[in-house]
């Protein structure tokens, strides 16, 4: 099996997920936009968490992430899919296809 690797487009700000050629530049044919689907998976796991995730770049705090849920008593739960708790994600292309 191939390494996956995720990154965000420069171009259209989406969040792929694929395996990249051996330039390890070049997106190979599975590139998968899963924007919604990543965006959802994170705020799931800053939720869990309780407290806010920093994310370091070289060793270097770098971003803050911090959520809060839109839905009154919420409860955040790993069944499904990573968009299912959380609203917006299935909408406007930003996430699950139908």
């Amino acid at each position: 099996m191939k390494n996956l690797h995720v990154a965000k487009s420069p171009i259209t700000n989406r969040i792929f997920c694929g395996s990249v050629l051996k330039d390890g530049m070049t997106w190979a044919s599975n590139k998968t936009d899963v924007t919604g689907e990543a965006c959802a998976a994170v705020a799931q796991h800053v939720l869990e968490r309780g407290e806010p995730v920093v994310v370091t770049a070289n060793g270097e705090p770098e971003y803050e992430i911090t959520v809060r849920s839109l839905r009154p008593n919420a409860k955040v739960s790993g069944a499904g899919t990573a968009s299912a708790g959380l609203p917006g994600y299935a909408a406007g292309g930003n996430g699950e296809r139908e």
